[in-house]
């Protein structure tokens, strides 16, 4: 065997055991793994899917009845071997999102940087807290990308990014992608699968979903609170940056603005890497809340930036999704609120990031005007303050 294989192979062993060792001496509790258990057990036993809280942090249930049905397996495992078990998953679907970030961005990947690309990416601190949180950041995002990067004509393509979008909501701005790219069949099939698992929700759990689409999809300060370093939307940006816990207009308006301009530039996008890229983080830009976890878009993110050899570019994300600053700004209590100045770029680095790119993709445009290739027709553990639990 190759020595270059053999030293990524190690790495990638010493990456994973490093990770390992700090949840166990941590005795991480995995507080989201346990939220999606009890909303299993709710559809097993059933009880009030929106009405139980759980573990020392009172997590309720924020996801459709969809998904909740799809836990129900959980509800048969016991929780170390669940816990587990879902580690092992989400290693393999870090992996999984390194081949289709590779596929996405055209780039061919060797076993070698495979395995070394997936070693460093679980330091990345979205990857990071998804599998501390024991969260389904990473199978989400891979449904989507597969979908997304399926040749086109291929069968049913856009139903996973369906089923996605009935799982976690926020997918459904890639249906909106399709639509204004011109691909309105993947769209349709898209809006179908979607369609298809609200009327399951309603079909096995009438009260349950009655519940969520009418009242529970409004609150959103059921999933947490807004103005917390861990929420790194606008809004979260908004209201700490104003020391107002409900920002209204100071939000809303700037968050409409950017979903018009994402969406156009990513429909305007020469090939599809870039308008996928665009539009993942314009979702997670107008999101009321997108979880630091919520972030792991910025894995395909770095591999299109390296496939076009923006090797510097490549570098300083990477570094800004490493380095953890959020955590290191003073958020306990209600602290948030009272960051000075030059804290709150330190508190918000994802959306700025985002920003910034979708300034710096508008100047690109500017100067070459493109058209659509598309045919028209802290080890952080959970806090009180951060509510984990099916984010």
């Amino acid at each position: 065997m190759p020595k270059r294989t053999v030293v990524s192979f190690l790495l990638l062993a010493v990456s994973l055991c490093s990770f390992i060792a700090l949840c166990v001496l941590q005795r991480v509790p995995m507080a989201d793994l346990l939220v999606y258990r009890a909303e299993g057990a709710a559809v097993s036993h059933g009880g009030d899917l929106y009405g139980f809280t759980i573990t020392q942090w009172q997590l309720p249930a924020t996801y459709p009845p969809f998904a909740a049905i799809l836990f129900v397996p959980a509800t048969w495992i016991p929780v170390p071997v669940l816990k587990a078990a879902f580690l092992a998953g989400n290693a393999l679907l870090l992996a999984c999102l390194v081949i289709l970030s590779a596929r996405l961005a055209r780039r061919p990947l060797t076993p070698p940087l495979l395995s070394t690309a997936t070693a460093l990416a679980l330091w990345l601190e979205p990857v990071f807290q998804t599998l501390l949180l024991g969260q389904v950041n990473l199978a989400i995002t891979c449904l989507v990308l597969w979908d997304l990067t399926r040749p086109p004509g291929a069968r049913a393509k856009g139903l996973a990014l369906g089923l996605a979008t009935g799982i976690k909501l926020t997918p459904a701005v890639f249906v909106a992608y399709l639509f204004l790219r011109g691909r309105t069949r993947e769209a349709a099939t898209a809006a179908a699968g979607f369609a298809g698992t609200v009327v399951l929700g309603f079909l096995l759990l009438p009260a349950a979903s009655a519940d969520f689409w009418g009242r529970r999809l409004y609150e959103t300060g059921r999933v947490g609170k807004v103005w917390i370093v861990d929420n790194q939307s606008l809004q979260g940006l908004a209201a700490r940056a104003l020391g107002d816990r409900a920002p209204g207009l100071a939000w809303v308006l700037p968050a409409a603005l950017v979903a018009v301009v994402g969406l156009r530039l990513a429909a305007r996008a020469r090939q599809d890497r870039h308008g996928i890229v665009l539009a993942a983080f314009t979702a997670l830009l107008i999101s009321p809340i997108s979880w630091s976890h919520h972030w792991v878009w910025c894995v395909p993110l770095l591999a299109v930036l390296l496939a076009e050899g923006r090797t510097r570019t490549a570098a300083l994300v990477a570094l800004v999704f490493t380095a953890r600053t959020m955590w290191l700004v003073p958020h306990q209590g209600d602290l948030d609120l009272e960051l000075s100045w030059w804290q709150q770029p330190l508190a918000a680095p994802y959306p700025l990031l985002a920003l910034a790119a979708a300034v710096a993709y508008t100047r690109m445009i500017n100067r070459c005007p493109i058209r659509s290739t598309q045919r028209p027709g802290k080890l952080s553990s959970p806090s009180r303050r951060s509510p984990p639990g099916s984010r």
